[in-house]
């Protein structure tokens, strides 16, 4: 009778919910973040607080490497017990998938080469994710002067040519601001970009030799 006939989308809806109920039922209840309240899951004992540690720092070293004060933050804010979340961190690093110094040093290799980056600004980043003041230096004891150097030529010969036309102090105040930026100190900045402007020709003398 067409009182009867089923709307449309109706069996489609039903299987949908179905299937998820399926699948809720094949997981014990279990969702991404957690068991879904009111599941069998939801309703056993707690979890144990080492193995919520433990889930959460795999998740989260499988997406990117991460220092221990990284991980320790992380763990905190999911309000895992302090001596839990100690021990799976020192289980972590004696077997090596926390190594903070093996962090450093690929981080100031990458992003050195990736972003053109200097010490100063390698530094921050390095103490902005918990790295220890050490671990730090050695890591930056791995980049060689010369090439630090290097690196802030290309990054202005690659910026040169788009300030062509601008007056010779606003451009050497924009070139100089790029490098200040990515951490290069400023008697470097100023000597690098100078000797840029003036290999194209500009007088020396129409040069600043700094900005108050």
């Amino acid at each position: 009778m067409p009182g009867d006939r089923e709307a449309p989308g109706g069996r489609e809806a039903r299987r949908g919910r179905r299937a998820r109920g399926e699948r809720r039922e094949r997981s014990g209840g279990w969702l991404p973040d957690g068991p879904e309240e009111g599941s069998a899951a939801g309703e056993g004992p707690p979890a144990n607080p080492e193995a919520v540690a433990r889930a959460i720092c795999l998740r989260l070293l499988t997406m990117a490497p991460r220092t221990r004060a990284q991980l320790a933050d992380a763990l905190r804010r999911r309000d895992v017990p302090e001596e839990a979340a100690n021990a799976v961190l020192e289980r972590f690093s004696e077997v090596g998938l926390i190594d903070d110094e093996a962090f450093a040093a690929a981080w100031v290799t990458s992003r050195h080469a990736g972003r053109g980056l200097a010490r100063r600004a390698l530094a921050q980043e390095l103490r902005r994710r918990g790295v220890a003041e050490e671990t730090v230096e050695d890591a930056l004891e791995r980049l060689d002067p010369d090439e630090e150097t290097e690196t802030a030529r290309r990054l202005v010969e690659r910026k040169l040519a788009g300030t062509r036309g601008v007056e010779p102090q606003a451009r050497m105040r924009r070139l100089v601001g790029m490098l200040a930026r990515k951490g290069y100190s400023p008697g470097l900045a100023f000597r690098i970009v100078r000797e840029a402007i003036e290999a194209e020709g500009i007088p020396s003398d129409g040069l600043p030799d700094s900005f108050e």
